[in-house]
């Protein structure tokens, strides 16, 4: 290790980076003690060498390796990175009021903003694109934002502007911190950021990124957990939020599953059960949608019906078998025939999985196993993870889970 904490390089370019991790991702940019200037004169000299071609000094860290190959594998110029267009003052105002963070603004506010002033760094709130929505704090750290362009509108999705805590945070889905010229842009140089996603506790997706801004010398190691200190907080309100309007729901809802005549469920509309009659109710169901059936265990097949600001789930008549026709072609496409018929159109990736499926039969896969047969190896489950997620959110639960599998009841027919 050198004396400012980056390990030196065992030879050749990290010209393209691509996958690997040449050096562990230290979750803070510099540790307590560093010579701050010392260490900024060294990785811009790093910078340099690596977005030349040259043999860097040092490595650069994992978080920032990545964010660079990323970069320069999209062709995106460091210098063209300071050019920053914010949105209108509309299009500010139709993201303001479409993000769910605007509920929990007054506790980003409550628990950041004095901090800012004090501390001389400002707090940005950025939505799930990188849009700055919000920001505040240190009067003279502003001034400086607005010639940097870090304005609310501006958009600061890494693509964009290239490495830095908003941007490189959202595509992470990792708290960053980076130092000086750990930002791709040269005109960042001279700013430290520590940025942090917000997960919507409901779906798991991310709503934005928090952010805390400064002087490259004002770094600090307790930033970071300043930071996801602000977001915990963030999501454990938007949490007590979810579980009131879960109670609304089950109130308003008590009535109607009084007289359902059946086992039924009342779900919100992201799948999460306020109550339930005559069935031993899971947590969550998929997501309803009126244009596909529900498969919900014990009670079968179901086409939702909207109730206000939830859906009413049960059975219907007839409803009880699926048949799934997969069609594998130069079109792949799959189709449930059921209470109700539907189709929807296959990724490649998403046919590859079903095939994989179909073949396993009842016994299902695990996610290392559908890893080994999607891309050669049981590296990828994460990957797996992901996919299939989102194949269930296309799908609904036509599919299972642990192992992954078709539910019990559907019979599936190859057609392609």
């Amino acid at each position: 290790m050198t004396d400012s904490g980056v390990a030196h390089s065992a030879g050749g370019s990290l010209g393209v980076v691509s996958a690997e991790r040449p050096t562990a991702d230290r979750l803070t940019a510099v540790a307590s003690g560093v010579d701050l200037p010392r260490h900024a004169r060294l990785l811009s000299r790093v910078h340099d060498a690596v977005l030349s071609g040259q043999q860097p000094p040092a490595l650069p860290r994992g978080v920032v390796a990545r964010s660079w190959s990323r970069l320069q594998a999209g062709g995106v110029s460091p210098d063209l990175c300071a050019d920053v267009e914010p949105a209108d003052f509309s299009e500010i105002e139709a993201r303001r009021t479409r993000t769910a963070l605007r509920t929990v603004l007054p506790e980003l506010r409550s628990t950041l903003t004095q901090v800012a002033d004090d501390a001389n760094f400002i707090v940005v709130i950025a939505d799930a694109d990188g849009v700055l929505l919000w920001r505040e704090g240190s009067r003279g750290v502003r001034k400086a934002a607005d010639a940097l362009g870090f304005t609310e509108g501006a958009r600061w999705a890494e693509q964009a502007v290239g490495t830095n805590a908003i941007g490189t945070a959202l595509i992470e889905d990792a708290a960053v911190q980076l130092f000086s010229a750990e930002h791709y842009a040269p005109s960042h140089h001279g700013w430290s950021c520590t940025g942090s996603p917000v997960h919507d506790p409901r779906t798991g997706e991310i709503l934005g990124v928090v952010d805390i801004s400064g002087s490259a010398m004002s770094i600090h190691p307790t930033t970071v957990a300043l930071v996801r200190t602000a977001v915990r907080l963030a999501e454990a309100t938007l949490w007590r939020e979810h579980t009131a309007q879960l109670d609304k729901l089950r109130g308003r809802a008590a009535p109607l599953l009084a007289s359902a005549g059946g086992p039924a469920l009342v779900v919100d509309k992201h799948g999460w059960v306020a109550e339930a009659s005559g069935i031993a109710a899971p947590e969550r169901v998929a997501p309803p949608s009126l244009d596909r059936p529900l498969l919900v265990p014990g009670l079968g097949l179901c086409v939702p019906e909207p109730l206000g600001d939830g859906w009413l789930v049960r059975r219907r008549v007839g409803g009880a078998a699926i048949e799934l026709e997969l069609d594998l072609g130069d079109a792949p496409h799959v189709t449930v025939r059921g209470d109700v018929n539907w189709t929807r159109a296959l990724s490649p990736r998403h046919a590859q999985i079903l095939r994989v499926l179909s073949v396993a039969g009842p016994a299902g896969v695990d996610a290392a196993s559908l890893s080994e047969s999607l891309f050669g190896d049981r590296d990828h489950v994460v990957a797996v993870r992901a996919e299939v997620s989102r194949l269930r959110k296309s799908l609904g639960a036509v599919l299972s889970t642990q192992p992954y599998r078709f539910a019990a009841g559907v019979t599936v027919r190859l057609v392609g």
